[in-house]
């Protein structure tokens, strides 16, 4: 433990400006003469161009973001067939499909209506599609909103 140390070149010794003529890098302490990114303090803004009229104030503005969108996961008709045959079961509802690993806990699912459903199903989503509700009650399931 006595003698161990950093791999010999691995570690340098910074810069030290400002520390006489003599150093090299005395007087000005490599920051060139006077202006403000000579100055202590000094920061650019984010996005200044020199002065240029910038890109985010040139490109103009538009559209808005919806606050009451509502964005759920979608999930065909297929994928409960699939689903259904494979588990042997008569009920899809939310928190299986988190266990089978198709959503997360906090997403809403919304069932779509693409596929073939050859069995009935009573399925416990947040949406359905009406193709969806039409081919689940075709084959006398169910199709429960939550």
């Amino acid at each position: 433990m006595s003698n161990l140390r950093p791999a010999k070149g691995s570690v340098k010794k910074g810069k030290r400006l400002g520390r006489g003529q003599g150093s090299g890098r005395g007087g000005t302490s490599t920051r060139g003469h006077k202006g403000a990114k000579a100055r202590s303090g000094y920061s650019k803004k984010i996005g200044f161009e020199g002065g240029q009229m910038p890109l985010q104030r040139r490109v103009p503005k538009f559209g808005f973001k919806n606050i009451n969108r509502k964005e759920y996961k979608g999930i065909n008709i297929s994928t409960l067939q699939s689903l259904a045959e494979q588990h042997n079961v008569e009920k899809i509802d939310f928190q299986f499909l988190v266990t089978a690993g198709m959503v997360s806990k906090n997403a809403q699912v919304k069932i779509l209506g693409k596929g073939i459903l050859e069995r009935k199903i009573e399925v416990h989503a947040h949406a359905f599609s009406k193709s969806a509700i039409e081919a689940i009650e075709a084959k006398k399931g169910t199709a429960v909103i939550l």
